[in-house]
């Protein structure tokens, strides 16, 4: 929400762009199409969001670099800024094809929009700098959480000198907090972000979701249950159905019903999946090669009872 105050006063623009199945927040110009819960719940747009507020909210497809093409063709002196989350996480997780990251930068350069990044679930999760440093992408602003805040409620936000000059005292965009820098939690993050500095932190990761990711790939293919496995990192989504998932259309083809047999048979095996298929896995520091040798057990247990 602040991010995007920012954007609007530093272009003096009032329109954004988001993604479809996109999830950035409750504001109420951010809850059209979106993902997170109201993916899961199958509402659209939410109750109590004024019109007015949702008519400022283009709606893209996520990896479709065409279709934004076109908002910026009719209206591109209009659009303060394009919110993504670089690599999903509301609506399961999904990858940006090449290329498409780098479009959303040239295009927002070319029409002077800002490019804002969310990376609150990404953020310090694929790795250190985020998934801006993994693509060379650098936007203009980029929003920070979760991890950022060792677990604790803390977010942030920051990027270009002249954009952040908007706030408030040295600008006239206003944001606060009651809240904001809270000291437990500042200090949470501190130690957290700290740790996640150790040599081998992200190879650590990054091996245990690729024997994940195999393991699972291997039950479906073994108990022809069709579906695909999308991961980045220590994030993970079994999609059940479509054998590729690119945006919230793809995503929106999976076979729920299946989905909650899994859910319900890895539950029962011990392992505690988030209850949607709209949401993203986590694999964390915590988890051990038996941890994971464990729930690759379990998987192929569930999928060849629900390939019966």
């Amino acid at each position: 929400m602040a991010a995007i105050r920012v954007a609007r006063g530093y272009t003096g623009r009032q329109k954004i762009l988001k993604f479809a199945g996109c999830y950035h927040g409750h504001a109420d110009s951010l809850l059209v199409r979106a993902g997170s819960g109201a993916a899961t719940l199958g509402v659209p747009d939410s109750a109590g969001v004024p019109e007015a507020l949702a008519s400022l909210t283009a709606v893209a497809e996520f990896n479709d670099l065409d279709g934004v093409r076109r908002y910026f063709e009719a209206e591109g002196d209009r659009i303060a800024a394009v919110i993504v989350e670089p690599v999903v996480g509301n609506m399961g997780v999904i990858r940006p094809e090449v290329g498409f990251l780098e479009g959303l930068r040239a295009l927002t350069a070319q029409w002077g929009a800002v490019l804002i990044f969310d990376e609150v679930m990404t953020g310090f999760r694929v790795a250190y700098g985020g998934v801006q440093t993994l693509v060379g992408v650098q936007p203009d602003l980029t929003v920070l959480g979760k991890v950022v805040g060792g677990g604790l409620p803390l977010a942030a936000f920051g990027g270009r000198r002249a954009a952040m000059e908007m706030l408030a005292p040295v600008g006239p965009v206003y944001q606060a907090g009651t809240l904001s820098g809270n000291p437990l939690a500042v200090a949470a993050g501190l130690q957290t972000l700290e740790l996640l500095r150790e040599s081998g932190t992200y190879d650590r990761l990054e091996s245990l979701g690729q024997r994940l990711e195999e393991g699972v790939r291997e039950g479906l293919a073994a108990a022809n249950v069709s579906g695909c496995v999308n991961r980045m990192g220590s994030m993970w989504t079994v999609f059940f159905g479509p054998p590729h998932v690119r945006d919230a259309a793809s995503a929106g083809r999976s076979d729920t019903g299946r989905f909650g047999q899994w859910f319900r048979g890895m539950l029962e095996r011990g392992v505690y999946l988030p209850p949607s298929q709209f949401e993203a896995a986590f694999i964390s520091l915590a988890h051990s090669n038996e941890d994971i040798e464990a729930t690759v057990r379990a998987a192929r247990e569930v999928l060849a009872t629900i390939g019966r």
